[in-house]
């Protein structure tokens, strides 16, 4: 990367970036939609997969690249500030502006695979401080589990209402190509946007003087969480809450298991101690016990009561600035 970038490029650079995850990952969702829809896969698995996958590309990319550059801190921190990020913002303002009731029974299964990963990576990050290849491989087994899982359960789901969920084909008109070309040119977009965003994201760290995990945490985790934003958006507007909190649940797992696992299988690195809190490790005392914390908030209430209230959004959303604001004052 070229040292002497003037500020102002950099963030013009980042920016771009930005744009390019964004439009990528669009791009890409649609073209694999419309091609599982010629091929008449149910939507029910479209949708635990190829569009649940799709939104958290950008954090994949971004997380790779950085791995791959030797800038772990940013991989550790795109991961977990999307998390918090998803949760602790996105999710909490449709909570806080639109309340709805939920399905604990949809819930369940990465509600559960969410706490098993976050178990294992706190006993990973408190115990030994380092991710080695071997855990990546396990956080990566763990995402094939849990799609084959959701894929079963979807098509068990699809056969007892036969033809529900197939997609009307006969009225899909558009060529093949046009669906590859989306495929293509979506996954080249994000592949330039993430590294642009590392790339720039590390020369505004330098300008700004603070970690690039702080940059990973804030701007790059709003950044790629811009796919959840957008279906929360879509899904408060509509009327269907429980949709979005669908979204962001699993986006979270993915995060964890699917971006995580392939930085750390790309290229092993350390927990960050760029930072610290009363000279502890910040990751240790703010930015893993508030994932899990804010997670909690979301999901507890959600499963035993079956709906979301606006105190969670409201206290979500207070913690997410305080969160903010501790990364860039302490």
């Amino acid at each position: 990367m070229e040292q002497d970038v003037s500020l102002w490029l950099a963030i013009l650079l980042f920016v771009i970036g930005l744009g390019c995850l964004v439009k990528g990952g669009d791009w890409f969702v649609r073209g694999a939609v419309d091609l599982a829809a010629m091929f008449r896969i149910p939507e029910l698995i479209v949708g635990a997969t190829v569009v649940a996958i799709g939104t958290t590309l950008p954090e994949v990319m971004v997380s790779a690249n950085a791995a791959l550059k030797g800038v772990g801190s940013m991989s550790y921190g795109n991961a977990i500030g999307s998390i918090i990020c998803n949760t602790a913002l996105i999710s909490a303002l449709t909570i806080a502006i639109r309340p709805s009731d939920t399905d604990r029974k949809s819930l369940i299964l990465p509600v559960s695979f969410f706490f098993f990963a976050a178990a294992c990576y706190l006993i990973i990050s408190y115990g030994f401080g380092r991710f080695n290849r071997g855990e990546g491989i396990f956080f990566l087994i763990t995402f094939v589990a849990y799609i084959f899982i959701s894929v079963k359960k979807a098509l068990a789901e699809s056969k007892k209402n036969p033809g529900a969920d197939d997609p009307d084909v006969e009225d899909y008109d558009d060529p093949l190509w046009k669906a590859l070309l989306f495929l293509v040119i979506g996954a080249a977009l994000i592949a330039v946007g993430a590294k642009f965003m590392v790339d720039y994201g590390t020369v505004l760290a330098v300008y700004m003087g603070v970690p690039n995990s702080v940059i990973a945490l804030t701007f790059i985790a709003i950044g790629t969480s811009l796919p959840e934003l957008v279906t929360a958006t879509v899904a408060l507007a509509k009327g269907h809450g429980a949709l979005s909190l669908g979204n962001i649940i699993g986006a979270n797992l993915f995060n964890l298991i699917l971006v995580n696992g392939v930085a750390i299988t790309l290229a092993p690195y350390d927990l960050p101690v760029e930072k610290t809190i009363c000279n502890h490790n910040s990751a240790l005392v703010l930015d893993l016990p508030l994932m899990l914390l804010v997670m909690l908030i979301l999901t507890v209430p959600a499963l035993l009561k079956q709906k979301l209230e606006r105190w969670q959004g409201v206290l979500l959303l207070a913690l997410y600035m305080g969160f903010v604001v501790l990364q860039f004052a302490v």
